[in-house]
C-alpha cells in the first residue's frame, strides 16, 4: 500500500526532443514533457478535447533510455512520483515547479 501514496502513471506524446545532462558524477538527466488528452462532450454533442502538459524528470539507466529511444511526439507510458520543488529565476522571482520523476518508461506506439 505504501507505493500508492505518491504514484503517477501516464501515457502521452513527447512535446519536444528530450534535454540530457550530463552530470559530473557520470550520472545522466533527462528532462522533457509529454501531453496528455482527456475527450468529452459539450451539452450540444460538440467533442472536445483537453490537452494537458506535464514535466517528467529521470535519472541514470531511465535517463539513458529516453536519450537513446524517445523523440519528439513519440507515444510513451511514464511511472514515478510527483516532486515539487521552488528556485528563483535570474530576476529573483520565487517560482515553484511539479514535476514528475520517472521511474519507469514505457516505448509505446511506432
Amino acid at each position: 500500500m505504501n507505493s500508492l501514496k505518491n504514484h503517477v502513471q501516464l501515457i502521452g506524446n513527447v512535446g519536444q526532443e528530450p534535454t540530457i545532462t550530463n552530470l559530473e558524477s557520470g550520472k545522466k538527466v533527462a528532462r522533457f514533457s509529454i501531453a496528455t488528452n482527456e475527450y468529452y462532450k459539450y451539452d450540444k454533442g460538440e467533442k472536445q478535447t483537453d490537452t494537458n502538459w506535464h514535466t517528467v524528470v529521470a535519472w541514470g539507466k531511465t535517463a539513458e533510455i529516453i536519450e537513446k529511444f524517445v523523440d519528439k511526439g513519440k507515444e510513451v507510458g511514464v511511472t514515478g512520483k510527483l516532486k515539487s520543488r521552488s528556485y528563483e529565476d535570474k530576476d529573483g522571482v520565487k517560482r515553484f515547479v511539479t514535476e514528475i520523476e520517472a521511474n519507469e518508461i514505457l516505448l509505446l506506439g511506432n
